[in-house]
């Protein structure tokens, strides 16, 4: 009997409330409140997600702007590098049960993003181990074992996650419809996006993730947008949790370092 999972309705938000709702509904699972869940979200105004432990970036990250308006600067709670978020739609799964090494979970959670994706003819593989990762400050600089890639090299999906006990977020920027002069102001890196990606919609990888997760995962979805009080909860718990860690450590655990939208 397939498992339920609730499927959330993709929002548009700041950079600080996609990351609340992420932290905020795996901590929900732990406790036992919420549903295994899925959802799909973009980013406004445009950010860049520092990996939690990323300490080493530029300090121009802090007064970018792109079409006069400020690029926000925000951690994520789980680990990696630093994605921006311009023309990319973000997955975010919870899910909790699973055992074994940490590269298998991976492989087996991006198991419908390969599949959904292939539905569209994009035909994605794991990249492989790369020991430079941790030299660069751009995520999609370079390709893991944890990322999604193309044929040709090119990074797709690049992926993270974040484990307390035995609960799961795996979040994932997916890249559609990325400027290359924005990729290179801020990285200083050329990208060429294959052709064959600009012609995909993100209504359509909703679509097809969403029913080959239904496939790989044997479950249903039971279909439950966000909730504004839950929205609210969310940004309010992780600012508190945070208030309480600064007052034990030294080091700034904020999930906004520059803000210039609101949640």
């Amino acid at each position: 009997m397939a498992t339920p999972w609730r499927l959330i309705a993709p929002i548009e938000a700041s950079g600080l409330t996609q990351m609340a709702i992420d932290e905020w509904l795996l901590d929900q699972h732990c406790l036992g409140k919420g549903l295994a869940c899925l959802r799909f979200y973009t980013w406004s105004p445009i950010a860049i997600s520092l990996g939690y432990h990323q300490r080493d970036y530029p300090e121009h990250w802090h007064h970018l702007q792109w079409n006069n308006q400020a690029i926000d600067l925000v951690r994520r709670p789980s680990g990696g590098r630093a994605v921006l978020h311009q023309g990319d739609l973000t997955y975010s799964l919870i899910t909790s049960g699973y055992g074994g090494r940490r590269r298998d979970v991976y492989a087996y959670l991006c198991k419908f993003l390969v599949e959904g994706w292939r539905s569209l003819g994009i035909t994605l593989h794991l990249g492989a181990d790369n020991h430079s990762y941790q030299r660069s400050a751009n995520c999609f600089g370079t390709a893991t074992a944890a990322d999604l890639v193309m044929d040709n090299g090119y990074k797709v999906i690049g992926s993270a996650q974040l484990y307390r006990e035995r609960c799961i977020l795996q979040h994932g920027s997916m890249r559609l419809g990325v400027d290359p002069v924005l990729v290179e102001r801020v990285f200083g890196d050329r990208v060429q996006p294959p052709r064959e990606l600009k012609e995909v919609q993100a209504t359509d990888v909703v679509r097809a993730l969403i029913m080959s997760a239904q496939r790989i995962f044997d479950i249903h979805f039971q279909v439950e947008p966000l909730s504004h009080q839950e929205i609210r909860q969310a940004v309010a718990w992780v600012q508190s949790k945070e208030k309480g860690q600064n007052l034990t450590s030294q080091t700034p655990s904020s999930n906004l370092l520059t803000s210039n939208g609101t949640p």
